[in-house]
């Protein structure tokens, strides 16, 4: 059934059940139109092509915070996090291996996006604090109009509907499981202008006979007559870092639930004390029957400061091999 052919059934429906309106609906009433009659009769008239039933349902859904099933089809929220340090771990053949801590700074949903409102389902998560003095006017309005505490940063991830969660809750570290995999993203180190060698790997030019003083020359970068430019993108000097990157397949292999920390294998992009931004990897896509969804309830009875931090299985092969 079209969806015209349902709004007028609707339409019909509501003229069925008001006899006075279907009296006056009639092109050989004389009675006088009240107000709302006058407005119901334009609405009937009108291009509308849904029910106005159905609309009025889904924009008063109430989302509620409970665990469900998650499809494969699912996509959960991110979290966002600061970056702390690094540390290292060692693999059986006594290799370094570096680890990247993360600190999950009290994630909170400040927003929540609807298809029905924004067309879209997405989550605004806010981390850390911050005073209001030290944010705009727009951003402490947007804060005390969601009726949440005023963040530090934060960023929207798009989810499903079924992964939906209610404005205030509280998302912790153990949204992720330990063993799974991640993409981190996050702003990289700037380092100033820099030359072809360090920018781009470049070798430089012979340290023997014939190059003085242009060691470090980038060398030629144009051809002669034809066609006598540099063509664009061309590999040269310039401002190196600073750079949204993304680092995809990162290894979870320890949470703190007690502290809200992440130990994850490798680099993530970024300086200490960074934002960088986690979600379940895109590629190697974590088992749906080990991640909680659309995030971790924690039972009345469960005291986090106590908890103990969790490791995440190795097995046979180790993970932290130099080789992989």
């Amino acid at each position: 059934m079209s969806a015209l052919s349902r709004g007028l059934i609707s339409r019909l429906r509501l003229l069925s059940l008001n006899p006075t309106a279907a009296a006056a609906a009639n092109a050989n009433a004389t009675t006088s139109f009240t107000q709302t009659q006058y407005h119901f009769f334009r609405w009937f008239s009108s291009e509308a092509l849904v029910e106005a039933a159905e609309v009025a349902e889904e924009r008063s859904r109430v989302i509620e915070a409970k665990p469900g099933a998650m499809s494969p089809s699912s996509k959960r929220t991110g979290l966002v996090a600061v970056k702390c340090g690094m540390t290292a771990r060692w693999d059986k053949w006594g290799a370094r291996v570096p680890i990247t801590v993360l600190w999950v700074d009290d994630n909170i949903v400040s927003q929540v996006k609807t298809p029905e409102k924004e067309g879209f389902p997405a989550l605004q998560i806010g981390c850390g604090q911050k005073k209001a003095k030290h944010l705009t006017k727009s951003e402490v309005g947007h804060f005390r109009a969601q009726g949440v505490p005023l963040k530090r940063k934060l960023k929207e991830f798009p989810v499903t509907k079924d992964a939906l969660l209610p404005v205030g809750m509280s998302i912790g570290v153990r949204h992720f499981v330990p063993g799974q995999y991640v993409d981190v993203t996050g702003i990289t180190r700037g380092k100033g202008f820099q030359g072809g060698m360090k920018r781009h790997g470049f070798k430089g030019m012979p340290e023997s006979h014939g190059a003085s003083l242009s060691h470090r020359s980038i060398g030629s970068t144009g051809q002669r007559d034809a066609p006598g430019k540099v063509f664009k993108g061309k590999k040269m000097a310039g401002r190196m870092g600073g750079k949204q990157r993304t680092v995809k397949n990162v290894w979870v292999y320890k949470i703190d639930p007690a502290r809200n920390l992440m130990w994850v294998r490798g680099q993530v992009p970024g300086a200490e004390g960074n934002f960088v931004f986690i979600r379940d990897a895109f590629y190697k896509k974590p088992d749906i029957s080990l991640l909680p969804f659309p995030t971790y309830f924690a039972p009345e009875d469960e005291d986090a400061t106590k908890l103990e931090p969790l490791v995440a299985d190795l097995g046979e092969v180790d993970p932290f091999m130099v080789a992989d």
